[in-house]
């Protein structure tokens, strides 16, 4: 039997992009990032040349979101989304709420984690931590898995809520195990 341990939820403030952020820091703003701050990160010529609001950004995102065939490939999307521009995705969330929430939750991520080791590698980028498994045969290492956690964390990303669970009763499909990392 494993257990799981989910990922805190981060925050990361889009208020004003920073001027340098440390090499690990995500921008998560895709194209809404300010041409001074590409020029001081030395970026040109790397991300798409063009500076545009996040209103512009939701519009495409929302007609990527449509374009999907099914709630699977919806919710694939979106858990992309949350990987890559955190506050794009949030921002497409609140203002598509009743539109979004069947997908990122019931009936759609029950699905999601039934499948979870199915579509796993298309959830987010390589090497990004979307979560932190402990099997028991590892609560020995517990220091260490902590560790490597912490060093996975961008700076000023302060973790906001942790969920643990034993993956046993999850959405009440019976036990999941680490599949119930599914769940946003």
């Amino acid at each position: 039997q494993h257990r799981t341990v989910m990922a805190p939820a981060v925050s990361s403030s889009s208020a004003a992009a920073p001027a340098a952020p440390a090499p690990k820091q995500p921008l998560n703003i895709g194209t809404a990032l300010p041409y001074e701050t590409r020029t001081a990160m030395h970026i040109k010529g790397l991300v798409p040349s063009a500076v545009e609001d996040f209103s512009a950004q939701e519009t495409r995102a929302l007609e990527q979101l449509k374009a999907k065939g099914t709630d699977l490939e919806k919710y694939i999307f979106l858990s992309w989304l949350r990987n890559t521009n955190i506050d794009l995705f949030y921002r497409l969330v609140i203002h598509n709420l009743k539109e979004i929430a069947p997908i990122i939750y019931t009936p759609t991520v029950g699905q999601a984690c039934q499948e979870f080791s199915h579509i796993y590698p298309f959830l987010a980028p390589p090497n990004t931590v979307d979560g932190l498994y402990i099997p028991l045969d590892e609560v020995n290492n517990i220091d260490e898995i902590l560790s490597n956690y912490r060093a996975s964390v961008p700076p000023g990303c302060v973790p906001e809520t942790t969920v643990i669970t034993d993956g046993s009763r999850i959405l009440g499909l019976g036990d999941l195990g680490m599949n119930g990392m599914g769940i946003p």
